[in-house]
């Protein structure tokens, strides 16, 4: 086969992306991430970031940050287990236990690194994965590792605790891991973790949890999604949090008991095998730590504008969803495409969702909600939203 044909062959696959209206396209920014957004030129309102508290442009985490590279270089050198594992990468994750309440907790580069420790870590051959059927693709793909390695993985319609129940009932594995999502990604909605608890400590399971849209904004602190449903640090639990989302930063950690996490420190391959992030990321995630901390005020006024756009909304086609994630239905690809680009044109910035992300005819608008917007925000986008769908 020569090179012309190898190229061919993807030449092919990505115009039939094209032609299905599925092809993905990068926008550049000419300014840091936050409310307001230059873009090719363009100043836009921005509702496409997953920076909910507003903290990925803020002074004191980039002070933070600046000082710590001063300080502690550019870069790791190595992985954590070799002698990238500095100061204050471990000041930062005993802020974090602390913080979330659990005896430690482990940092990643990512999120998906995060997810790729843990299930794949915990489950091989004999034992069995039951994981939401509408679970982060991280966590699909950890539930894949897992298989490779012998599992028993079985999924379960979404948030169907019914459904969940049978299989763990049905199963004889010796280790039984159920995993989900705290906060979906793409519908907005809340997992029934008390009730998926229930059942964990019932069939004796692990509980893995991806907490990547609630860490920061829910809880009475933002401690995320445990705090929200008042469940304990429990052993049994091992709880994922992204750093790049609501802390604005980047990276993500995994919090649980001390043995758990010493297991994943001594075999979680995504650990092992990964140089450490820079320590200046560590100081600025101590700062945003400590700004979530504080940050009720935060909170609240992203509570108040995801309230303002829900009412003003009523009656159309928002799912239910009282997290920072609002999914405007529209249906088809190429009408949500046209949706988002004619909000585009007033200066609104609402990025179009469609398959594999979603599933087939539930093609969207994904409106993320930050505590930097105002009122005034709000209410230019229900009122585009009002004149154009």
């Amino acid at each position: 086969m020569t090179d012309s044909t190898l190229t061919a062959q993807l030449a092919g696959e990505l115009a039939d992306i094209a032609t299905a209206g599925l092809s993905r396209r990068r926008r550049v920014l000419d300014s840091p991430a936050g409310r307001l957004a230059t873009v090719d030129g363009k100043q836009v309102l921005n509702f496409a970031s997953n920076d909910y508290l507003g903290l990925a442009g803020n002074g004191e985490i980039a002070a933070a940050m600046a000082a710590g590279a001063t300080q502690w270089g550019a870069g790791s050198g190595a992985s954590h287990l070799v002698s990238g594992h500095l100061t204050p990468h471990d000041q930062l994750e005993n802020e974090i236990a602390a913080f979330t309440g659990f005896p430690r907790a482990l940092t990643f580069s990512t999120g998906y690194l995060a997810n790729l420790a843990v299930t794949p870590t915990l489950a091989s051959r004999g034992d069995a994965v039951f994981a939401d059927k509408l679970n982060h693709a991280s966590l699909i793909d950890a539930m894949q590792l897992a298989k490779a390695n012998g599992a028993d993985v079985q999924r379960y319609p979404h948030n169907d605790v019914a459904a969940l129940e049978r299989l763990l009932a049905a199963s004889t594995a010796a280790r039984k891991v159920i995993v989900t999502d705290a906060v979906f990604s793409m519908d907005g909605d809340l997992a029934p973790l008390p009730l998926i608890y229930a059942l964990a400590e019932h069939y004796d399971a692990w509980l893995v949890i991806d907490d990547a849209h609630g860490f920061g904004v829910l809880g009475p602190h933002g401690e995320g999604s445990l705090a929200h449903f008042n469940l304990p640090a429990s052993e049994r639990i091992l709880l994922m949090g992204t750093l790049g989302k609501a802390a604005g930063v980047g990276g993500a950690f995994v919090a649980g008991s001390a043995t758990a996490i010493e297991y994943l420190l001594q075999k979680g391959r995504s650990y092992i095998f990964t140089t450490a992030a820079p320590p200046a990321v560590a100081c600025a995630l101590s700062k945003s730590l400590q700004i979530i901390r504080d940050g009720d005020a935060l909170r609240a006024n992203l509570m108040a504008r995801i309230g303002q756009l829900r009412d003003g909304l009523a009656g159309r086609a928002l799912l239910p969803s009282a997290t920072a994630i609002q999914p405007y239905i529209v249906g088809d690809n190429e009408a949500a495409v046209a949706l988002a680009k004619a909000l585009w044109e007033r200066g609104l910035w609402v990025p179009a969702i469609r398959p594999p992300t979603v599933p087939k005819g539930t093609a969207r608008l994904r409106i993320s909600v930050s505590a930097a917007h105002t009122a005034d925000d709000i209410d230019q986008l229900i009122t585009a939203l009002k004149e154009l769908a």
